[in-house]
């Protein structure tokens, strides 16, 4: 029975934070994933203090999931707290959207280290490390820049487990790093909006909670997008009194229930965060600077 402390597995993730920071010098630059449906809750702090002064781009990946509005206020908050210090831009390993940017933003932002291997006569590819949380998108976005399987990619997290060289189709060569979430969340909501996207495996957590919060969110963000997928009429909306109410009204609609009548919730759960998380709902970000 899973319980609901998340629990973590403190020697993977300790592994992980090693190889990044034992393979630092081994890169120019830094391409952090993070997910634009929760573009603060997928940045792990601990990367920043990882990376220090190391060259630094910011992917906000699954756009095409993701609020447009919302990612593009997110990407100019970024912009603006970091002082236009880190290169910020939204890309898509679904529809491949906003790849053909990355190849020209990293020249770009290398531009002075290109220069200066250029005039001491060195030939090699500019390197960059791909980090992120898991399940963010990492390996597709590297199948995606070098046109091949290169690196597994499945959507749940803990599929890339070390890391690996791959050459892009654009001559860089990236390093994939396993997704490393960071020891514990002060933030309940980060947690919260982690769990919803499927950073965390589901097996960790108690879904219908999951779902119930995630309904809460849609309920106050996006209903017209909650009330046409599950085709639920102004006044059955108004007659909700909370989230469980509105959780068993669409249990309901979708004949989600066991003996009884009584909603399965379970099913409910599953079916609520697999319908979010591949974008049947509509495009919803969870959070907003």
């Amino acid at each position: 029975m899973p319980s609901n402390q998340i629990q973590w597995f403190p020697g993977h993730m300790a592994k992980t934070r090693r190889l990044i920071l034992e393979n630092l010098s081994s890169v120019d630059i830094i391409l952090e994933i993070l997910d634009a449906r929760i573009p603060y809750s997928s940045k792990n702090p601990e990367i920043d203090r990882m990376i220090d002064i190391k060259p630094h781009i910011i992917i906000l990946n699954k756009s095409s999931l993701a609020d447009s509005h919302a990612t593009s206020v997110w990407i100019s908050y970024y912009r603006k707290a970091l002082q236009n210090e880190i290169s910020v831009i939204a890309a898509d390993c679904i529809t491949g959207e906003g790849f053909s940017s990355i190849a020209s933003e990293i020249r770009r932002v290398l531009s002075d280290k290109i220069e200066h291997l250029k005039q001491k006569g060195v030939e090699r590819p500019l390197r960059a490390m791909v980090v992120g949380i898991p399940n963010v998108g990492k390996s597709t976005i590297i199948n995606k820049m070098t046109g091949a399987k290169k690196a597994a990619a499945e959507n749940r997290p803990g599929v890339t487990l070390t890391k690996q060289w791959v050459r892009t189709k654009d001559g860089f060569d990236l390093l994939d790093m396993p997704g490393v979430l960071w020891p514990k969340f002060e933030d309940k909501t980060v947690g919260e909006n982690l769990a919803a996207t499927g950073a965390i495996k589901d097996t960790l957590i108690f879904s219908d909670e999951i779902a119930l919060t995630l309904i809460g969110k849609l309920k106050k963000a996006y209903p017209e997008l909650l009330n046409k997928r599950y085709k639920i009429t102004d006044e059955e909306f108004a007659g909700s009194e909370d989230n469980y109410t509105l959780f068993c009204l669409i249990a309901k609609k979708r004949g989600l229930l066991i003996s009884g009548g009584e909603p399965d919730t379970d099913r409910c759960a599953a079916m609520l965060l697999d319908e979010f998380r591949s974008g049947k709902i509509g495009r919803i970000t969870l959070e907003f600077p």
